[in-house]
Formats: C-alpha cells, structure tokens, sequence
C-alpha cells in the first residue's frame, strides 16, 4: 500500500480514471440491455470484487467489530450508491454520455455543501469559488 500522507491524491485520481472508463463502458453496455439490468450486473462484478479484495486482504474477521452505527451508515450508503447506480444507467441509456458525466459529477457541489452541513468541514472562499467553477463548466458543457 502507498505509505504516504498524500497517498489520497493518487487513489482520487485513480478514481477518476476508472469513473470516466465506467461511463464509456456502461454508455456501451447498456446499448442493448435494461438499465437496471445493466446496474444489476455490474453489481454483481463490483461485489465479486470487493469481498475478494477483503478476503485477501484478512478483512473478514474484523466484519463482528463493526459498531451498529457504522453499519447504518454502510448500509445507507449502500442504498444511496444503487439509487445512483440506477438513475446513472437509465440517464446513460437514455442521454448522450458527455452530457450525463457532467451533471452526474455536479455532485461534488453537493458533496461540499452537505460536507460543510452535517461533517463540519470548512466551506472555504476558494471552496465556494471553486464550486461556483464546477456549476459554470457543467452548463457550459451542456450548451456545448
């Protein structure tokens, strides 16, 4: 694993990089398959993964110290990222790819706001300059 202070830099930019071939992908498969097939087999994919990432990395034993609170919240979460999942395919499905990424990464305006909300984290000037950014590049890519 990276050792680093910064690591997260690397997995966000990773992150980025597999969610952009996500949309091309998914914008592919759901061609000639029911969106919410579509979200269902790549469910399927993802949970293959992740337990086997867990498994090899000795993780399951530690699934009994898991605090009642954290498991409302994973669950929450889980609940949140298929919604997302569904309306993402069916928005891919019915729209041009380059006009759904954008508004589905509009997000992070909300994620900045509710961070601010309900984790306490700062809302800084840049942070607001850089949200205001974020909105004006979404509508300029959707008049593109």
């Amino acid at each position: 694993m990276i050792a680093s202070e910064n690591a997260w830099w690397i997995f966000a930019l990773l992150s980025a990089f597999f969610a952009a071939l996500t949309t091309i992908f998914a914008k592919v498969g759901v061609a000639g398959v029911d969106s919410n097939l579509a979200t269902a087999i790549r469910t399927v994919v993802i949970l293959a993964i992740a337990w086997s990432i867990a498994w090899q990395g000795g993780q399951l034993s530690k699934l009994w110290t898991i605090t009642p609170k954290t498991w409302l919240f994973l669950i929450l979460s889980g609940i949140a990222t298929g919604l997302s999942w569904l309306c993402y395919f069916k928005a891919l499905q019915i729209g041009n790819a380059s006009l759904v990424a954008p508004i589905d990464k509009s997000g992070v305006v909300l994620v900045l706001v509710l961070s601010a909300l309900f984790l306490g984290e700062p809302l800084t000037y840049w942070a607001v300059i850089g949200t205001a950014f974020i909105v004006a590049g979404t509508l300029f890519l959707l008049k593109a």
